[in-house]
């Protein structure tokens, strides 16, 4: 078990570390060009100067070269109470996590849907809860599933242990992340390095996204044991990246490149690729800034069009699920990690959607999110839609 003290021992050497020279707080970075945010343009690699003409120049995308048609063919699971959480287990089974009950469920591909666990230690409030699940890459010799969950004093990594009926006790894994009642990030998604990447939210204070003491508005990088990763930009911190508002999506891509969809305030919803050490800017920059020591957005989107949550890759495009847009984001990314134009689906059509993610056969099982006391419920709400992509 990781103890909150231990926590705090991590960020004393974060803190300590001087901003002279030192804009993101987590290591002088080499300077790289900035991304842009305008529909078309590349991305400049640092040998590689702005092009004047980028629609002749853009890179070739990764997508497949005939067209994607995403459908959706079917409801997997209705009756359902704020799905937040999907991950896959070795035998395609989904367990599936629900906010507002901390329940979770074992949903099969057929359909059926059965409790195999309830976290007692969950006190949702809001946007808190029982958030993200993630398994455990090595699953067939561990049998360990993560959660991401709200107690009554903080937001924490937790592992159990699944026989394939029930959950067994939890094992606390990292502790101490800042709690509120909004903005509380919760996304857990293990990279291609076998760490586990944890999205937390500045929980409605704006300040913590910079502070160099504190673990909201960052995304960390830690060992299945809860241990800061090697290799992480300051010894002894879980802290991947910082300037976050409330990151909840994380994906790779395949090639191992991590993006984060990221909500705005009152402008400017985000799309970014995480990159070690850097900052985002919140609550200096919202959107495009184009300075230096602050990230761009690969993408941006206004507040109505998006207020993004779950984020997953498939068929060579990054698909994000939007609450307050209401429709299904498609960004294709290009072979260079530059992004095209975005395209949206399905808007309006089911509500809100929460969560999306690649199913074992290739489809997206996408949850709606209708049920959350902002949306306007269904008669099958809240639900996870099984779409196909061509």
């Amino acid at each position: 078990m990781k103890a909150l003290a231990s926590t705090l021992a991590a960020l004393v050497v974060l803190t300590a570390c001087s901003p002279d020279g030192d804009p993101t707080g987590l290591g002088t970075q080499e300077p790289t060009p900035q991304p842009s945010t305008r529909t078309g343009e590349p991305h400049p690699t640092p040998s590689e100067p702005p092009s004047s003409s980028p629609s002749e120049s853009a890179p070739e995308s990764e997508a497949p070269s005939g067209p994607v048609r995403p459908q959706v063919t079917g409801t997997v699971a209705g009756g359902l109470e704020v799905p937040w959480g999907v991950a896959f287990l070795p035998d395609d089974t989904a367990l599936v996590s629900e906010r507002d009950t901390a329940r979770v469920l074992a949903i099969t591909p057929r359909g059926n849907v059965r409790t195999v666990g309830r976290l007692e230690g969950a006190r949702p409030q809001g946007e808190a809860g029982l958030l993200g699940l993630a398994v455990s890459p090595t699953y067939d010799e561990d049998s360990s599933v993560f959660a991401y969950l709200s107690t009554g004093s903080d937001n924490r990594v937790v592992r159990m242990e699944y026989d394939g009926r029930r959950l067994g006790s939890r094992e606390v894994v990292l502790d101490g992340i800042p709690l509120g009642s909004n903005h509380d990030g919760g996304r857990l998604e293990f990279g291609p390095d076998g760490f586990l990447y944890v999205s937390t939210g500045e929980i409605g204070q704006p300040d913590l996204a910079q502070d160099r003491g504190s673990l909201a508005g960052k995304v960390l990088r830690i060992t299945p044991d809860g241990d800061p990763a090697p290799g992480n930009p300051v010894d002894g911190s879980p802290v991947w990246t910082m300037g976050h508002r409330n990151v909840q999506g994380l994906a790779f891509d395949g090639r191992g490149r991590l993006w984060a969809s990221e909500f705005g305030a009152q402008t400017w919803d985000e799309l970014n690729r995480i990159e070690k050490g850097r900052n985002y800017g919140w609550p200096l920059v919202e959107g495009r800034g184009d300075l230096e020591e602050y990230r761009n957005p690969f993408a941006q989107w206004r507040t109505s069009e998006a207020s993004p949550s779950g984020l997953a890759f498939a068929e060579g495009s990054l698909w994000m699920a939007s609450l307050r847009g209401q429709r299904l984001w498609r960004v294709p990314v290009r072979r260079d990690g530059t992004v095209g134009k975005p395209q949206d689906y399905f808007v309006g059509n089911y509500g809100r959607l929460r969560t999306v993610v690649v199913a074992p056969d290739g489809a997206l099982w996408l949850t709606t999110s209708n049920r959350d006391g902002r949306g306007d419920p269904a008669g099958q709400d809240d639900r996870i839609l099984r779409v196909t992509l061509r």
